[in-house]
């Protein structure tokens, strides 16, 4: 089935279409905390019972404060066909949340943000498929993975949260603590990769999500500026 979908690159991109028509459920800042317990559960090669607990835990702390771990997963944990996976998950789930924020953010920088991330996210995953496509790497995420499921449960918040600056916010706290999990993530697979037209694109890669994550810190503030003058306007 995985090579079917290398053979055929539109499956992938449909997957990442109909990631963003999933239906609704309650907020929560969930899928940098799956990257982020993903790569603490290998680092101590924990088994998938242990994982999905850890994110449980994780996942309520990061709710108030997203601050993704930064431990760096030993380079023998991850496999060239598990880079591959994980950056295809992360690019589709980016990318469909950048198209939902283009429409349903109020912010004109946060909606702008979301244009230049769903266009940047679908890019950096065309060609994550076309380096498997060529190097023959059939995508295949560690066991411990819950990226996509993560992904998919906050873009369902996202979808059910009601527009506004309470919606901006969530979308752009996301975003600051994704760019940071994935930033790890590709410093753990730069190390981590054999094959070197893989490595190549990681090298490539990470100025842009540097670049978005310091974007989306500069609209975080702006946003959180925002909010302090809101409610200074409102004293008595």
């Amino acid at each position: 089935m995985v090579e079917a979908a290398l053979e055929s690159p539109g499956r992938l991109n449909r997957a990442e279409e109909s990631m963003s028509k999933r239906p609704a459920r309650s907020m929560a800042i969930v899928s940098a905390c799956a990257l982020t317990v993903m790569w603490a559960a290998c680092s101590k090669s924990a088994k998938n019972s242990d994982t999905l607990a850890a994110m449980d835990t994780t996942a309520k702390s990061a709710a108030a404060t997203p601050i993704p771990d930064t431990t760096a997963a030993p380079v023998a944990t991850l496999t060239d066909v598990n880079i591959v996976a994980l950056l295809d998950e992360a690019n589709a789930g980016d990318s469909a949340m950048g198209k939902l924020a283009s429409t349903k953010g109020t912010s004109a920088s946060v909606k702008e943000f979301g244009r230049d991330m769903a266009r940047d996210h679908h890019k950096l995953r065309e060609a994550g498929q076309a380096v498997a496509k060529k190097e023959n790497l059939a995508p295949q995420a560690p066991s411990n993975d819950t990226l996509a499921t993560a992904s998919a449960k906050m873009q369902d918040n996202l979808t059910s949260m009601a527009k506004g600056k309470d919606w901006d916010k969530a979308y752009i706290d996301n975003e600051v603590a994704v760019h940071q999990s994935v930033l790890n993530l590709l410093q753990t697979a730069s190390t981590a990769a054999q094959d070197t037209s893989l490595k190549a694109l990681i090298t490539k890669a990470q100025p842009t999500i540097q670049a978005h994550l310091t974007k989306a810190q500069s609209i975080q503030s702006k946003l959180a500026g925002m909010a302090t003058t809101d409610s200074t306007a409102k004293k008595p």
